[in-house]
């Protein structure tokens, strides 16, 4: 059986909270309040160019300091606020002392129509602040919904360390130089691809300050991109084996630049979360013996999709150099013209071995490691397997798509003197939060298929070596 290729729409799991960043230079706003918490809100606020009016009966030596700004931006109404102070402001923020004080406010904010923001009183708020790490115009927020402020705190410092401060120079280059590239006549593809170039060279030169060579560059990229309109591509992209922190770095970036994702049934959300939100997502279904894509459709939807102009990773399960069928899919790109790279995966037989900390290689065990198919393009065993070399006892074999033929890999190997107790585990959903190990034999494997409701993907390893896998986790 076969089906077509199904689109699905770009998604994102629900949210707390809308992240936004909204731009308050020259707009008025009130600040209730000139306790630390309130003072600090107001030097935040002025520092993004607002207008900032803090009402408060009486200053203090931390509100004086910031009504001393050079750029005047912070101005004291020395009394409480009145409801009138709320009119034509962006924003309100306040530090009140109880809950009836904050319903007040809400209340009159709400009714000028003012998004309001109480300090500690969640409850009563239109928006929250978030912990900011500042790289400006380069500005990252984050916000856990007012739970947990110091998990947010914590997240700041992670990112503070691993974002160059040098950022911020590369963010001010790119908003200096973007001009240049809006008024040139390029399509959003070609754009692109030119602040793709400008980003690439930030991340080797964090802490170079960005000039005239690579001003020079962005222009040869624009020049480039207007002789020689972008074509499209075709990356071969390896999800890996189930654990989403299991992709390679080249993966995530060919994720979050393509236009469209071909994936295959087996592919996670959490895998699929990396990718550009815009990005078009297509099942393309391929699951061993049931109602599947033809490789045929996949092969010509990629290459026209490439024609379109379109960045198309093709992503598959695993490793899509191992039992992927890459190697008709990169000879139809090939053939229609179309650029194509591959970016390989861990493969299921590594993730398995990872989960059991068994080394596939042992060399008390195995002098060689062999990957097998129980899956001809007949749906069934392979009539040309050599049973006699897959049955060497110095040998680890790891086995892929051999749920429904496993009864007969069994009798062939033993047929071909594998001892009967020569170790076998069984993976499901290997590095998945849903995998599953069994601890068996070659001569039993079968039955622990028959007696397991084993739906998910699996991987067999036989071999002396598995005598050194951990043992099962207690269930």
């Amino acid at each position: 059986m076969s089906r077509s290729p199904v689109s699905q729409p770009a998604r994102i799991a629900p949210l707390a909270v809308l992240p936004v960043f909204y731009r308050l230079t020259g707009k008025p706003v009130l600040v209730i309040g000139a306790s630390q918490a309130a003072l600090w809100k107001a030097e935040l606020l002025a520092s993004t160019g607002a207008q900032v009016r803090i009402a408060a009966p009486e200053a203090n030596d931390a509100l004086a300091q910031l009504c001393a700004r050079e750029d005047a931006s912070v101005r004291h109404l020395a009394r409480s606020w009145h409801e009138a102070d709320l009119d034509g402001v962006a924003l309100v923020v306040a530090d009140v002392e109880d809950d009836e004080q904050a319903a007040d406010l809400a209340a009159a904010a709400r009714r000028a129509g003012t998004p309001v923001n109480i300090v500690d009183r969640p409850a009563f708020c239109d928006f929250q602040f978030g912990a900011v790490v500042n790289r400006s115009p380069l500005v990252v927020g984050i916000s856990t919904d007012g739970a947990v402020p110091v998990f947010a705190q914590a997240i700041r410092s992670r990112i503070e360390m691993l974002l160059p401060t040098g950022f911020q120079k590369w963010a001010e280059a790119a908003r200096n130089w973007r001009p240049l590239v809006q008024a040139r006549d390029l399509s959003l593809q070609a754009r692109r691809t030119i602040w793709e170039r400008f980003v690439n060279a930030a991340f080797r030169h964090p802490d170079r300050t960005p000039g005239e060579a690579e001003r020079a560059d962005l222009l040869a990229g624009i020049e480039q991109q207007e002789r020689n309109p972008a074509l499209g591509s075709v990356a071969l992209v390896g999800a890996g084996p189930g654990d989403p922190e299991l992709l390679t770095l080249k993966a995530v970036r060919a994720l979050q630049s393509a236009d469209v994702i071909l994936h295959d049934d087996l592919v996670s959300q959490e895998v699929l979360d990396f990718a550009r939100r815009e990005a078009e997502r297509i099942i393309t279904g391929k699951r061993g013996h049931r109602p599947s894509c033809k490789q045929d459709d996949i092969n010509a939807l990629m290459v026209s999709l490439a024609r379109d102009g379109k960045r198309v990773v093709r992503l598959k399960g695993g490793d899509p150099l191992i039992f992927g069928r890459a190697g008709e899919e990169i000879a139809a790109c090939r053939a229609a013209g179309v650029a194509v790279e591959v970016i390989p995966g861990i493969t299921a037989a590594s993730g398995a071995a990872a989960s059991l900390e068994v080394s596939l290689t042992h060399r008390d065990h195995a002098r060689r490691l062999q990957y097998i198919t129980a899956h001809a393009k007949n749906g069934k065993l392979p009539d040309d397997l050599d049973w006699k070399s897959l049955a060497d006892p110095a040998a680890t074999t790891a086995i892929y798509m051999g749920k429904l033929v496993v009864a007969e890999v069994a009798t062939r190997l033993l047929e071909a003197g594998m001892a009967v107790d020569t170790p076998a585990i069984i993976v499901e959903y290997a590095t998945h939060v849903r995998e599953r190990r069994f601890h068996t034999t070659i001569g039993e494997m079968a039955g622990v298929f028959a007696a397991n409701q084993l739906d998910g993907p699996c991987i067999i390893l036989l071999g002396q070596a598995m005598s050194e896998a951990r043992p099962d986790r207690p269930s």
